[in-house]
């Protein structure tokens, strides 16, 4: 049998995390080091490995009830190797450090089991209850897979240049940066799109760090259900608007 097809074979590689493309993830699971991931996005794997949901603490089932914000887990372990993707989105494998990492959790796609994440949430130079946005810090050390809808684009913060990204496109960004929620309008109009140019929420990030944006505003189709079609959700994120300090762990 000859097809084309036969061009895509297993990428072989001693590296536990590696991309087979752009679009599928490969973790090499070893017995001891077992890895979180997204429910429902194993496609394939090799050898003696098994797939248990993730206990969710108290803090982290309340955090979720109260924000929206949070992980539905499930850990992959044992021996073998583990395909992983989940509506052709690109998947990018990053290297967590003692900084951390904060992430909208709609784009986690795996994670080492030994980082830990909690709900924290953004402030808004606007004093008006429930403005601010929830999202999870990633802290530890270990690495993380992300989703983007297309190819990211990863920005450089420095003191003297910060950045201002929509806050429908930012993906992920360096824990360590300040990070404010803004609308540039008057806050009259602070819940409506600015003007007729179709912009609205931005977060603005100064210190020195990166900040991770996809080249989409719309939610990244893993908000979907599996099995019920894509669903496309407009403004400000996944969890809307809402209000609590950047860096306080939500209580």
């Amino acid at each position: 049998m000859q097809s084309p097809i036969f061009a895509y074979n297993e990428q072989q590689t001693q590296d536990r995390w590696s991309l087979q493309n752009k679009q599928m993830l490969r973790v090499a699971l070893e017995g001891h080091d077992d890895i979180l991931a997204r429910k429902g996005t194993m496609v394939a794997y090799q050898g003696l490995v098994e797939f248990d949901a993730e206990y969710q603490s108290n803090d982290q089932a309340r955090a979720r009830a109260h924000t929206g914000e949070g992980l539905d887990l499930m850990r992959c372990h044992g021996q073998g190797t583990v395909y992983l993707a989940n509506l052709k989105q690109h998947i990018h494998v990053m290297e967590v450090e003692q900084d951390g990492l904060t992430v909208d959790s709609s784009y986690v796609l795996a994670m080492d089991s030994s980082l830990h994440h909690e709900v924290v949430a953004v402030d808004s130079m606007y004093g008006i209850s429930g403005s601010g946005k929830y999202q999870l810090n990633i802290t530890g050390r270990g690495r993380v897979a992300l989703m983007t809808s297309g190819m990211p684009l990863l920005l450089q913060v420095t003191p003297d240049k910060y950045v201002n990204c929509d806050a429908d496109a930012i993906v992920a960004w360096s824990t360590s940066l300040r990070v404010q929620m803004q609308a540039q309008t008057h806050s009259s109009g602070v819940w409506r799109r600015r003007g007729s140019t179709g912009e609205g929420w931005e977060l603005s990030f100064m210190g020195t760090g990166f900040a991770l944006v996809q080249p989409s505003e719309l939610l990244p189709p893993q908000g979907a259900q599996i099995g019920s079609g894509l669903a496309a959700q407009y403004g400000m994120g996944q969890q809307g608007a809402r209000g609590q300090n950047q860096g306080n762990v939500w209580s």
